[in-house]
């Protein structure tokens, strides 16, 4: 007979019979009260051998409700009805609800996803409790197949590394493509657009447009699309690579440019399968807001569970740290938007025993 480790079978003949329930059982509040009823009106023991829990169980509801200052065990003094405390119960709801209203805003979440964006938001919650509420809510756990992953790496600085790939899904039938630009050091969507085939032309506009916004980086990766590479010489995406001295770097296999591999998934799950687009406009307007999504308010499990690309993009990590821990809460869009950010105009330093001074990052004397 086989049984799982810490399980214990126990009577006689034919007839055996679990000694306790099976591990991570969860009791409802009225559950709990009823068995701690029996407990006070029979024994400990007959209401342990009834309701097939443990008698330390049991022991350990009757402590707890006396440290909260009841008399029967997790019931409130006097109380013969089923409702629970009206503070225990306020809470379950408050929980309940916020669980459930992140779960709703952002449907293709994981229970893990659910708590880094409510701990980010300052409301701190167990990835089990998470996980609890979902379930009783319909949630199925997805069947994930673990890759291991080869040639772990990451930059250590914005701009560092670029990786670019296309993404095709339909809309009511027509092909289309979308290109991402994601920075390795910091997962933040640099750049996007969507079009009908991959192409060299969309390729070298938006990484252009990149350059233009954010500055060159030092190295790009890719796969050998044709829209970036050519078997047979020179191809119009490297010609631009070597003209901005750019370091170019042409990955052999799929592992190799995980991260916006792992953006393409997260993108068809979060994105293509949970709306409906209308039309070619409707589908960009909703890739934008996805995208801005994802970069300023979507937690990322690399980069720690708790911060966004953005966070790591403008080099905001101990800024937005010290807000989380406070329970303040933190919106990476708030700081890096231009009309919240404060400008240095005039400064006073010394370098080396001389003043200088600066008008809006200019140095004017010294």
């Amino acid at each position: 007979m086989v049984q799982a480790a810490g399980s214990r079978v126990e009577g006689d003949g034919g007839t055996k019979k679990k000694a306790c329930p099976t591990r991570g059982t969860r009791y409802s509040y009225a559950v709990k009260k009823e068995i701690l009823k029996f407990a006070e009106e029979n024994t400990v023991e007959a209401a342990a051998t009834k309701y097939g829990v443990t008698e330390t169980s049991i022991y350990e509801w009757r402590r707890a409700g006396k440290r909260r200052g009841t008399d029967t065990g997790d019931l409130p003094a006097g109380s013969t009805g089923s409702t629970a405390p009206p503070e225990e119960e306020d809470a379950k709801e408050v929980r309940d609800r916020q669980v459930l209203a992140m779960w709703r805003q952002h449907p293709g979440y994981g229970p893990s996803q659910i708590r880094n964006m409510l701990k980010r938001g300052g409301f701190r919650v167990s990835v089990g409790t998470v996980r609890h509420v979902m379930e009783q809510n319909g949630y199925l756990p997805p069947t994930l197949k673990r890759k291991e992953h080869v040639g772990r790496y990451e930059a250590a600085r914005p701009r560092e590394l670029y990786h670019l790939d296309f993404y095709h899904f339909h809309i009511h039938k027509q092909k289309q493509c979308v290109l991402f630009i994601e920075d390795d050091f910091s997962r933040y969507i640099a750049g996007w657009a969507m079009v009908v085939t991959e192409n060299a032309d969309a390729v070298i506009e938006t990484f252009e447009f990149v350059v233009q916004r954010y500055g060159r980086p030092e190295g790009v990766m890719n796969d050998r699309g044709s829209a970036f590479h050519s078997w047979k010489g020179l191809s119009r995406f490297e010609a631009l690579l070597e003209e901005y001295e750019i370091n170019y770097f042409l990955s052999q296999s799929a592992a190799v440019n995980g991260k916006v591999e792992a953006l393409n998934a997260s993108f068809q799950k979060e994105c293509v399968e949970q709306i409906e687009f209308a039309d070619l406009t409707d589908a960009a307007r909703c890739i934008g807001r996805w995208v801005d999504h994802y970069n300023h308010r979507r937690t990322h499990h690399g980069l720690g569970g708790l911060l966004v690309p953005a966070d790591r993009y403008y080099g905001i990590v101990e800024q937005t740290m010290k807000k989380i821990e406070q329970g303040l809460g933190a919106d990476a869009a708030e700081v890096t938007n231009p009309d919240t950010r404060g400008l240095d105009l005039f400064r006073v330093v010394s370098h080396g025993g001389k003043p200088e001074i600066w008008l809006m990052g200019q140095k004017i004397l010294g």
